[in-house]
């Protein structure tokens, strides 16, 4: 038995068959580094970036404490609990616990907002061994006492930094003090600030810290760059920057620009959908899974939904408009370049920005190659590779809650969707 392998730090062998049927063959640092006390029922309180593995690091844990529990399942009352910022989010931990609750004859729910209530409350009636929810949703659900914490036996908290960015500390401390005081806890986190120190101190008992790559550590195989063009230059730029043949993700300030960037690229034949907070969940399920499954090859985002991205894979990421502070650059930066692979990462800057893009690296600790380009410059083409073929645009709607419905982006090999009525095309949803 290898001495860094699943089985020697405790793992029973179903879940290491489970993990192996889903491809992973051997342990991540953060997951090398947190089991052994996990496992033990040790609190944990884990420090690492995004993409460094997580998400197996709780839910190895919480599944074997559930399988060595002699609790059972009872209606509206979950025996964990896994608390996530985003709908994404709670998605994506979904795909990962699910298999491994599935070895062990446990069942899992998500609980997010943005989607039917009803479906979830009778899911929650049958009963459930590991909820995965976001913390307003799951609040709403205890007030109307479809749901209760009482039989909480572990308690997940994932990326703490973040629901402490979207101010869901209140709703979250209410949560946790609904939960057995003597059950085990675990929070993982990219950064440790006060905010979430207050929830280390407060709900965690003799906590393990461990801290494997924050995400204020360079990722070693991440390489940075900034473009600096002319305003006059940057549409025709950032174009080039997300036409090759990877996947590439491109971070927007604001809604709005996220979704005008999205629609130019498509109609430029760059197959692209965007993501941010006005979508519908179903949208947004929607566009993330064309970009996870190659549908598309572009996904422009807001900083709100960056913490929700866990996609494989992005060997570019392009700041089209650089974050207000260097959390946010270094989070949506770590979309590339996980899991040990390589990627890049491009900020386009302005003259009037070219400061604020100084300050943002320095306070980052990254020293980024400098370039000043223009649209077919050589260096950009060296950085992205060949251009991708142009893909002809299609009808295929995507749905936004503040804009009608428009055909706006492209899904390789989708069937057309009819265009709606003209008498609905001013409706606002």
């Amino acid at each position: 038995m290898s001495a860094d392998s699943f089985a020697a730090l405790g793992v029973p062998g179903k879940l290491v068959q489970a993990l192996r049927n889903s491809g992973i063959e051997s342990p991540f640092p953060i997951q090398t580094a947190t089991l052994p006390d996990s496992l033990a029922g040790r609190d944990v309180l884990g420090r690492g970036r995004t993409g460094s593995g997580k998400t197996v690091a709780f839910s190895l844990p919480t599944v074997v404490r559930l399988s060595e529990s002699k609790a059972v399942r009872k209606p509206g009352a979950p025996r964990a609990l896994i608390l996530v910022p985003t709908r994404e989010l709670a998605a994506q931990v979904n795909e990962t616990i699910a298999p491994l609750a599935k070895a062990m004859n446990m069942t899992t729910l998500v609980v997010v907002g943005g989607v039917k209530i009803n479906p979830q409350i009778n899911a929650l009636r049958n009963g459930v061994d590991i909820l995965v929810a976001t913390p307003g949703r799951l609040e709403d659900l205890m007030k109307q006492r479809f749901a209760k914490l009482d039989q909480v036996e572990v308690t997940v908290l994932d990326e703490a930094d973040h629901m402490a960015d979207l101010g869901f500390l209140p709703i979250v401390k209410r949560l946790l003090d609904a939960t057995p005081k003597n059950g085990q806890r675990l929070l993982f986190s990219a950064t440790i600030d006060a905010s979430v120190d207050v929830l280390v101190k407060r709900y965690l008992s003799s906590p393990v810290t461990h801290s494997v790559d924050s995400a204020e550590s360079p990722v070693p195989a991440m390489t940075h760059h900034v473009m600096n063009v002319t305003s006059d230059h940057k549409p025709s730029v950032v174009k080039e920057l997300v036409s090759g043949e990877g996947r590439t993700l491109a971070f927007t300030r604001t809604k709005y620009g996220a979704k005008k960037l999205a629609r130019q690229l498509t109609a430029a034949g760059i197959p692209a959908v965007d993501l941010h907070g006005n979508l519908s969940q179903n949208a947004r399920v929607r566009n993330l899974a064309a970009f996870s499954d190659g549908s598309v090859r572009v996904l422009v985002a807001t900083d709100i939904a960056a913490r929700g991205i866990h996609v494989d894979g992005v060997s570019l990421v392009v700041h089209v408009d650089p974050p207000a502070e260097h959390k946010a650059y270094l989070h949506r930066s770590g979309r590339t370049a996980r899991a040990g692979a390589e990627g890049i990462v491009i900020t386009v800057g302005t003259p009037d920005q070219r400061n604020d893009v100084r300050s943002l690296m320095k306070l980052a600790a990254i020293s980024p190659t400098m370039h000043s380009v223009i649209p077919g410059d050589e260096v950009i083409r060296s950085l992205v590779g060949p251009a991708a073929p142009f893909v002809k645009p299609t009808p295929v709607q995507i749905e936004s809650a503040d804009a009608p419905r428009r055909p706006i982006a492209p899904r390789g090999g989708a069937r057309n969707t009819p265009a709606r009525p003209k008498a609905q095309q001013g409706r606002r949803r």
